[in-house]
């Protein structure tokens, strides 16, 4: 079992197959979401296009709406952590942070 999209039900039908499935609760929802995005994390790595970050995007989509965000202030909020933190392009990696009293 696996968490797929709106029209995969009704795009086996048309194709002359036939499938069983059931809507989640929000809780088993939850749960195949997350499961989901670890599946297009996966996928995206070993094939890093647009049609995997795609759907990344749409399973982050539907986690926000699951905990009433809107993408809109995701994103706002993102630009403005990057305007104070910066972003992750400078591929920088941290060692350690080393105390004033440490030397």
């Amino acid at each position: 079992m696996k968490l797929v999209r709106d029209f995969i039900p009704q795009i086996i039908k048309e194709s002359g197959k036939s499938c069983e499935y059931y809507v989640a609760s929000t809780h088993e929802y939850k749960k195949y979401l997350y499961e989901k995005m670890h599946e297009e994390l996966d996928e995206f790595f070993e094939n890093p296009c647009y049609e995997e970050a795609a759907d990344m995007y749409e399973v982050l989509s539907a986690i926000c709406f699951l905990h009433d965000m809107t993408m809109e202030l995701v994103k706002d909020t993102a630009r403005n952590k990057r305007k104070k933190r910066g972003g992750f392009t400078d591929k920088i990696i941290l060692e350690k942070v080393i105390n004033k009293n440490q030397r």
